[in-house]
């Protein structure tokens, strides 16, 4: 489909998706956004729902302005992937031992690793850059600086909710590698702090919801938050490259006969801030939920834990700010999947998936989640599908 058109108080808002199918609460909040003074367009992609402030699924061009919520707390959270010489043929019967080595080499939940990871000590990953890296945290916010150390073995971990670590197979049998998250506990320190901040500014009295409150270009407050956001991104990006090299050497120790290669990594962020230029004009743009869709730019949008992934190829669409969506999106809360499924449904739509399948992961089940098929679908002017992929192991954290 192409995009529908609501009218919206400073701009129109642009919907890949049918807004009758749109739940209340999340068109209230993106009308909310179409009255910032700064708004300078409004795209929703086919995963829209509810958000803090903003909705997940949205991408949110602003000039002289950005918005510190609809950024959200987990800064750079994003996808990786890469394509292995692997195949089916290659694997076990049983996927358990190859998930259990997963989870011993890479923390998840709130875990770290017991010492920071040496990035010079892994299978293909650059070197180079990370003293630069962790020197420029001096520069970040005064009130996160005693987290460093919980940063520093942060750098290569999984973290909770919805990211995970996948092990899949595209349609052709080839195996790939996934990976979900973003910048653990400290971009979430960095945004909770800027955040605060934003909303005690006296420009963002008075704004229908405090939790669009901005940062406004040429003042020290935006310098500072734009300083860290920015760090926090490149935190997120380090964090997945560390992962995957820990995953890929998992795979190569495992799979050591086969000697197995690895096509480039895929990486993409789905929530951050870039500069980029519209009509002549330099914009901020927001995409909370949604992945960059330049023109011939590789992304990721997986689906659930029991459904697949798809690797898709940009369009370049300038009407979405070169923007897609970041996965199928959720259809209900985490509180009413627990109260709807039970583990037996969990077990029932993750059939053939070595996955955990308690309790605690009840809220992720599928049926929570809105069917990947028909939000790909949507968006055929956004992106074109370069493969399919169905995962066989998923570690959730």
């Amino acid at each position: 489909m192409s995009y529908v058109e609501v009218p919206g108080a400073k701009v129109p808002i642009r919907m890949w998706t049918d807004p009758a199918s749109v739940e209340d609460v999340a068109m209230q909040q993106l009308r909310n956004v179409a009255t910032l003074p700064w708004i300078k367009g409004l795209a929703v992609m086919p995963d829209v729902h509810f958000g803090k402030g903003a909705t997940v699924g949205s991408v949110i061009a602003m000039h002289g302005a950005v918005c510190p919520a609809a950024v959200g707390v987990d800064i750079g959270c994003g996808m990786s992937a890469v394509k292995t010489s692997l195949t089916a043929n290659d694997l076990p019967g049983d996927l358990s031992r190859l998930r259990s080595k997963i989870e011993q080499a890479i923390p998840v939940g709130r875990g770290m690793h017991d010492d920071p990871v040496d990035p010079s000590g892994l299978y293909g990953l650059a070197a180079g850059g990370w003293d630069d890296f962790w020197e420029r945290f001096d520069g970040v916010a005064e009130a996160v600086k005693f987290r460093q150390e919980r940063a520093t073995k942060q750098m290569g971990t999984l973290g909770s909710g919805n990211h995970f670590i996948e092990f899949c197979l595209d349609e052709s049998g080839s195996v790939w590698l996934m990976l979900h998250s973003g910048s653990r506990n400290i971009g979430k320190e960095l945004a909770d702090f800027h955040i605060g901040r934003a909303q005690g500014l006296p420009h963002n009295q008075g704004l229908v919801d405090r939790d669009l409150a901005v940062f406004l270009a040429d003042t020290e407050p935006m310098r500072e938050y734009r300083n860290d956001l920015f760090w926090a991104q490149e935190y997120a990006k380090h964090n997945r490259a560390v992962m995957m090299a820990l995953f890929q050497n998992v795979v190569r120790k495992e799979f050591k006969k086969a000697k197995v290669t690895f096509e480039p990594v895929i990486s993409c962020h789905h929530n951050y801030v870039a500069e980029e230029r519209y009509d002549g004009m330099d914009l901020l743009v927001t995409r909370k939920g949604a992945i960059r869709a330049g023109s011939g730019d590789y992304g990721i949008i997986p689906g659930s834990m029991g459904t697949g992934s798809y690797i898709v190829k940009g369009l370049g669409n300038e009407k979405s700010f070169n923007s897609a969506s970041h996965g199928a999106g959720r259809k209900m809360s985490r509180n009413a999947a627990k109260k709807r499924f039970s583990t037996k449904d969990l077990e029932d739509q993750t059939r053939g998936v070595e996955c955990r399948k308690d309790s605690g992961v009840v809220d992720e089940i599928p049926g929570a989640y809105k069917p990947i098929e028909k939000v790909i679908d949507q968006q055929r002017d956004l992106v074109e599908v370069v493969a399919k992929l169905k995962q066989v192991i998923c570690v959730k954290g």
